[in-house]
């Protein structure tokens, strides 16, 4: 008789939607539950700090997008020194730092600590960033803040997730994302009223760094841990994963740990699913870094007479953005009873739809026969209808993805999921800037370079996440139903995930040692 994908925890408690246990460190009884009954209050104040801490931590690299000729010339970079900060320099420590982080906040059951102190961190980190006066000192306190920043989205998507029941987490992380776009157009007008008054580009990061700290501060305050919520797995494991029945010694908790870990590793591993949409998700967002971090540079150089272009950009990506994400996360809580793939489907095709749009956007000045004003109505609607068609995703396929882990184990799980993307969606810039490193930024080859590197990895990023996220399909509806691989794992499975783990360790280092040795 084949073993099964789990063992099962012993002394389980019969009612299987609420599960009683004792946490590891100190014995103090905690629950799962099958729908959480928070005050409303609670949750609006709540969801409020979390996204307003979330949105603070993404604001540094829409700084480095906005302003990236001035931090060029003030801290003499060459384009290759600009793909490392905004690249593999915080993009692996977020994928490393991430995970630990995450496993501690789970397995304390601490998650608003350790979010307090990563916010704290990371703040001042972002004051240092401004302060820095060449390239080693920006790079250190990326790198600072990067170890801030990696646990943040894990340890905001997980404690939304148990702050409203199943059918409501998809808006509520939907509102979370808001922030990326609320910073995209906000930096959209602080740079222009930069421009204006000649202020220096590292004001903006000493201030976001001190509002930082203030808001860490109202976090720890005003939010409070809630009760894990039992996941969309139709199978018990999930929900009894971690589960522990009695206080322990310090050399058990320790032998606990690391049980726990590797069983949550055991897990994502047997999921049918997860390999394929967390390869996805990275082309996807390959697709969205490189959009973001070279989009709003070659668009002012393309139209140089259009002085307002910073601007309306982000107020496009602002309030386009935010519309679609809500809408993403509306439509899929709204038939979250009918199915529970919406969000596979709306990432998919949307993204499809949209690299048409991003094709308009690039060459619009051409379409427009090189009229700039024409140029720039071309412009601003594609590019309306790119945002609209593409960013439905990003809520809801995180919501759906946190409801898959296991309860007490999701940010560790979640944290697994963005530190692969990461790695892989972090070679964009770095892959771009050393293609153009002899280039002159201000010379027409620049141009010529950069929208080739946007006509191609943008929409075939869009196209290889959607087949992706298409053929997932029947492996969501297999580990929703709790039909995990069982058993032994067969050697291809083993040499496969070590054969992905390689490929991706290589990448990263080679990519990282050639930018490092063509920094100048």
């Amino acid at each position: 008789m084949e073993k099964d994908v789990v063992k099962e925890t012993t002394d389980r408690h019969e009612d299987t939607q609420e599960c009683r246990d004792f946490s590891p460190q100190d014995g103090t009884p905690s629950k799962i539950t099958a729908k959480p009954s928070l005050p409303i209050w609670r949750v609006i104040i709540s969801l409020i700090l979390l996204f307003v801490n979330y949105f603070l931590a993404q604001y540094d690299k829409f700084i480095l997008s906005y302003f990236q000729d001035d931090v060029i010339t003030s801290l003499k970079l060459s384009e290759a020194s600009y793909g490392i900060l905004s690249g593999y320099a915080t993009g692996i420590v977020y994928a490393l730092l991430a995970l630990p982080t995450a496993y501690i906040a789970d397995y304390t059951s601490a998650r608003v600590w350790v979010l307090t102190v990563s916010a704290l961190w990371w703040s001042l980190c972002a004051v240092f960033q401004g302060l820095s006066n060449n390239f080693w000192q920006i790079l250190l306190a990326r790198i600072g803040m990067g170890i801030g920043q990696a646990p943040v989205e894990a340890l905001s998507v997980s404690l939304i997730s148990d702050l409203m029941g199943k059918e409501y987490v998809f808006f509520g992380e939907s509102i979370l994302y808001v922030g990326v776009y609320i910073g995209e157009a906000i930096s959209g007008q602080i740079a222009v009223a930069f421009a204006r008054t000649n202020t220096p580009w590292n004001t903006a990061l000493i201030a976001i760094g001190i509002v930082g700290v203030v808001v860490a501060l109202f976090i720890r305050v005003l939010v409070r841990e809630p009760l894990r919520q039992t996941s969309l797995i139709k199978d018990d494991y999930p929900n009894h994963l971690g589960e522990h029945n009695h206080t322990l010694s310090t050399k058990a908790k320790v032998m606990l740990a690391r049980d726990d870990a590797s069983a949550t590793f055991n897990y994502i591993i047997r999921m049918r699913s997860f390999w394929l949409l967390v390869l996805s998700a990275s082309f996807r967002q390959l697709a969205g870094n490189v959009f973001g971090y070279y989009m709003p540079t070659y668009l002012s150089t393309l139209y140089p007479a259009e002085t307002s272009l910073l601007s309306r950009y982000g107020i496009i990506v602002g309030v386009v953005g935010s519309v679609a994400v809500l809408l993403g996360g509306f439509l899929t809580s709204l038939f979250w009873r009918r199915t529970k793939l919406l969000a596979l489907y709306l990432v998919s095709i949307g993204g499809m739809i949209s690299s048409i749009f991003v094709l308009l956007m690039l060459f619009s000045r051409q379409i427009a026969r090189d009229g700039q004003n024409d140029g720039v109505r071309i412009l601003y609607g594609t590019m309306s209808a790119a945002y609209l068609t593409a960013e439905l995703w990003l809520g809801a396929i995180n919501s759906l993805i946190v409801l898959l882990l296991p309860p007490r184990y999701k940010t560790f799980g979640l944290s697994i999921w963005d530190a692969i993307q990461v790695l892989i969606y972090s070679s964009g810039p770095e892959i771009i800037g050393l293609a153009l490193r002899d280039i002159d930024s201000a010379s027409p080859a620049y141009l010529n370079g950069i929208r080739i590197a946007l006509a191609v990895i943008i929409p075939v990023g869009y196209w290889i996440a959607g087949v992706g996220f298409l053929l997932v399909i029947p492996f969501v509806k297999s580990d929703l139903a709790g039909e995990f691989v069982r058993g032994k794992l067969s050697r291809r499975r083993k040499l496969g995930f070590g054969a992905f783990g390689v490929v991706v360790g290589v990448m990263v280092v080679v990519l990282f040692v050639v930018s490092i040795v063509y920094k100048d």
